[in-house]
């Protein structure tokens, strides 16, 4: 890991001041450092670091701008790539100091798989306040789900996908199950199968639970096509170029179980990832099949292109016949919630209020964008079909996002709570706590809320 926590400070360790714009001329710095940064023009902007030179000629210390303070704590994460290596820490608390050090771990990411070098290695004292534990298993999660993401899918297909959950679930001593081809029929998951049979790597179900079995239940459903091609209502070129990520949902939902597992939360965690292809062969599925469904609904393909909700509809059926306590699906599902949010703010769907509230707080306090979008009942007479019970696209393309939660809301009836993330899963652009490519999103909230029902 570039950026290593350590407990203790060493003597050679340099401070770093969080300087805002406001507290500036306030700020108790030496005359030498004041006048640097003067002669610098620093002024505490947002997301500036200056390192000021000792009389040696080494560096004394450094400012780092945190302008306003609305960037917010994760800003910090900057530092992982802006300050030179060695020895480092705060020279004072910030306000949350947790989620600063958190930042600044997170910032100091790289995907190495391929060649890439690592980021420079930076050792950082851990903060007065900051939790090291907790630090420690979120920045893990959360590179577990880039790391997943990030990898191309001739290296991250169904069966790696397989290995990857099954890796996770032996370090935790988790029960897995898998169901793999036409044994998707014989257990009664038709539209998994329908989805992914034209791959040459068979489609499967990807099931293993977790924890005392008479804990409150808590299932992660994760949408796990590992291409899609959008089959024969082909996409075009540039469609095709991240679909490397539409796995997104699992590898979320297995950075959420991984938090939720070393955090060793009292519930039963049950995690269900139906992985396929959305790959074109003779035997692809069709635009105006009808799908029989795990549920017993019949689906009308009105396009081949929203396979997720397809696969993901026969993985809640399953979650949702035992009722748990809570219910989680997590899909890259609709291109509608990028243009409605766009990729930075995921929005979500449940119809309890009292969960709602506790997602949008949690939200706000770890720095994990999310909104809350309506699941607006009047919409749903536009899945209709004439022939089927239910198409899995509407005719006029409005309001995307919320149609295909409402399709997925039609196989969920038991569950205490459900609720339902569309996320992007990617990062287009660096930001402070995070490279371009993979990212974890809404699970560093959820992380939250589970913990704060069900932890001990």
């Amino acid at each position: 890991m570039p950026v290593e926590l350590i407990e203790h400070r060493p003597k050679n360790s340099r401070p770093i001041q969080l300087v805002t714009s406001a507290g500036f001329n306030g700020m108790a710095l030496s005359p030498a450092a004041r006048a640097w940064a003067e002669a610098n023009g620093f002024s505490g902007e947002a997301g500036r670091l200056l390192l000021v030179p000792n009389p040696e000629g080494g560096i004394e210390e450094a400012l780092f701008g945190v302008g306003n303070g609305q960037e917010g704590a994760l800003a910090a994460g900057s530092l992982a790539k802006s300050l030179p290596e060695g020895d480092w820490h705060f020279a004072a608390a910030p306000e949350d100091a947790s989620l600063a050090t958190l930042g600044l771990v997170l910032g100091g990411y790289s995907f190495t798989r391929y060649g890439k070098k690592p980021g420079k290695s930076i050792r950082f004292t851990l903060p007065k306040g900051a939790d090291a534990g907790s630090i420690g298993r979120i920045a893990e999660s959360v590179f577990l789900a880039r790391d997943l993401i990030n990898t191309p899918t001739n290296d991250m297909g169904p069966a790696a996908l397989e290995d990857a959950a099954r890796k996770l679930a032996k370090a935790h001593k988790a029960r897995v199950s898998v169901t793999v081809g036409d044994k998707l029929l014989e257990a009664n998951f038709p539209m998994i199968h329908a989805v992914g049979r034209a791959s040459t790597e068979a489609p499967r179900l990807i099931d293993f639970s977790w924890g005392r079995k008479a804990a409150p239940k808590v299932t992660l459903v994760g949408k796990g096509v590992c291409f899609d091609t959008g089959g024969l209502d082909i996409k075009p070129a540039s469609g095709m170029l991240l679909m490397k990520k539409d796995m997104g949902g699992a590898a979320n939902v297995l950075g959420l179980a991984s938090m939720i597992m070393a955090a060793d939360i009292d519930v039963r965690l049950r995690v269900l990832i139906p992985a396929v292809e959305n790959a074109i062969s003779g035997n692809a599925f069709r635009p105006g099949d009808v799908l029989q469904s795990r549920k017993g609904l019949t689906v009308e393909i009105g396009n081949t292109d929203a396979e997720g909700r397809l696969i993901l509809a026969d993985a809640l059926a399953l979650a949702d016949e035992e009722a748990p306590d809570l219910l989680i699906d997590m899909a890259t599902l609709t291109g509608a919630a990028r243009v409605a949010l766009g990729p930075d703010l995921p929005p979500f769907y449940t119809g309890d209020d009292a969960l709602a509230d506790e997602i949008a707080k949690a939200s706000a306090e770890v720095e994990d964008p999310l909104w809350r979008m309506p699941l607006w009942k009047p919409y749903e007479a536009k899945l209709s079909s004439k022939i089927a019970d239910i198409n899995n696209v509407t005719t006029d393309g409005f309001a995307g996002s919320i149609t295909a939660a409402l399709f997925l809301q039609r196989f969920v009836e038991k569950a205490k709570s459900w609720v339902h993330f569309d996320i992007f899963g990617w990062s287009p652009s660096d930001r402070p706590h995070g490279p371009t490519g993979g990212e974890a999103q809404a699970i560093r909230a959820l992380e939250k809320v589970i913990a704060g029902r069900y932890g001990k």
